[in-house]
């Protein structure tokens, strides 16, 4: 079968502000290894040169993926998850958009979790996420820069179902 999402997003960190703290640490850690070579071994400069470079590498690919269609919603945040994460929709109790505050309700952005009984959140950026309520009372919430896009796909999915449970067809 063809995978076909009727909703699919990309999301990258591209917050100013972050990348202005990852390019300085970025930046003063190379000109401390310069300025100072001579206090330490080449081994000490790679490994001090090294980390802040892997840092910037990791956020300059990571990535959210959501996509959403007739079977669920999928979500990959790449490189944490190699594969998307698969939801079906007979496992949600409900399905919304709501705006959230990333560092108080979760504490920054990122795979996170939750306080006070939110749940997991994946976000990089924004603060309006798809809210998913498990049947057994577990909550996901996905970031997205497509509020708009997403609450169209899930009424247009409510309608279909109810059409579908209307007419005593079951929806699999």
């Amino acid at each position: 079968m063809k995978e076909n999402p009727e909703f699919y997003e990309i999301q990258r960190f591209r917050q100013w502000w972050l990348w202005l703290i990852i390019l300085s640490v970025l930046g003063f850690s190379a000109y401390n290894s310069i300025r100072n070579a001579e206090y330490f071994s080449r081994t000490e400069l790679i490994i001090s040169s090294a980390i802040p470079a892997m840092i910037f590498f990791l956020f300059f690919i990571t990535k959210l993926e959501t996509k959403i269609d007739h079977l669920g919603v999928r979500v990959r945040l790449f490189p944490f998850h190699l594969q998307f994460k698969y939801f079906p929709w007979k496992n949600i109790q409900k399905a919304y958009v709501r705006k959230y505050s990333p560092l108080m309700d979760y504490g920054g952005w990122g795979l996170r979790l939750g306080f006070f009984g939110r749940g997991k959140a994946y976000s990089v950026s924004g603060n309006m996420g798809l809210q998913l309520v498990f049947k057994d009372g577990k909550k996901l919430l996905i970031g997205t820069e497509k509020a708009v896009e997403i609450k169209k796909i899930l009424e247009n999915m409510n309608k279909v179902e109810n059409a579908l449970s209307n007419a005593n067809i079951t929806h699999k």
